[in-house]
């Protein structure tokens, strides 16, 4: 096989990835957390090519946090199929910055995603106005990416079964000392009820509210509402994150 292809161009960037079975479900379908494990792992490495790496972001006290994500799936990409994944800066609304994707595949789309990302002083953790972002001129995405927006997520007062605990351990955490966006789609299809971690979702959203650290335990609650589940884990301090899994 030949080598997997990465293109660097003004405003996108593209990363060939292989899939492998760890990244798939037992029927060798990609699973939730790998999608936003995709997402935040090309964000970074479209950054890493145009020389801005974590390091130098950090010590201009410019980093990014995944607020929210949204993802289309419109084909499961499958085990040992090798995928193209496109991402493209796309602008400002209110705090957020935002960023798009597209995998796909020689027979077209397989998943498309929005995200809204948040600028945050690494040392003192303080929000930024997205405008006071100085290392690079922020781009917008050229083309219509059909994929649903970011939302907020709640959860009605009334029909929330409790689902149990979940302990923070030391595997769930990233090189930022919380645990990593991406395990998060596995948590939820850890908690979901059996008939439905069975399908593969239309449709996936996802909110980070507050960060989850080492033995730290969250409260799982969620409730059916049609072809639709929503989660939430609940900290010490309130929603850690909240999700919407559309069927």
């Amino acid at each position: 096989m030949s080598d997997l292809r990465e293109v660097l161009q003004e405003n996108s960037y593209l990363r060939q990835k292989q899939l492998i079975f760890a990244d798939c479900d037992r029927y060798q379908r990609a699973r939730v957390s790998t999608l936003l494990s995709i997402a935040a792992a090309v964000a970074g490495a479209d950054y890493d090519a145009r020389g801005l790496t974590y390091e130098k972001l950090y010590e201009r006290r410019e980093v990014f946090l995944l607020s929210r994500i949204a993802l289309r799936i419109h084909r499961a990409p499958k085990a040992l199929q090798v995928v193209d994944v496109s991402t493209w800066e796309d602008g400002v609304k209110a705090a957020h910055m935002q960023r798009v994707y597209e995998i796909t595949d020689r027979e077209g789309l397989l998943v498309s995603i929005r995200s809204d990302w948040i600028l945050v002083d690494p040392q003192t953790r303080r929000i930024m106005r997205p405008g006071t972002f100085t290392a690079k001129k922020l781009g917008t995405c050229p083309k219509a990416i059909d994929a649903p927006e970011p939302r907020k997520i709640l959860l009605p007062r009334e029909g929330v079964e409790d689902l149990g605990a979940w302990k923070v351990v030391w595997s769930d955490l990233d090189g930022n000392g919380h645990v990593y966006s991406g395990n998060y789609g596995d948590f939820v299809w850890d908690y979901l009820p059996a008939d439905l971690q069975e399908k593969v979702p239309r449709e996936f959203f996802i909110n980070y509210s507050k960060e989850a650290t080492l033995g730290q335990e969250l409260r799982m609650v969620g409730c059916r509402k049609g072809g639709e589940y929503l989660m939430e884990g609940l900290g010490p301090e309130g929603v850690c994150f909240s999700a919407q899994c559309v069927f």
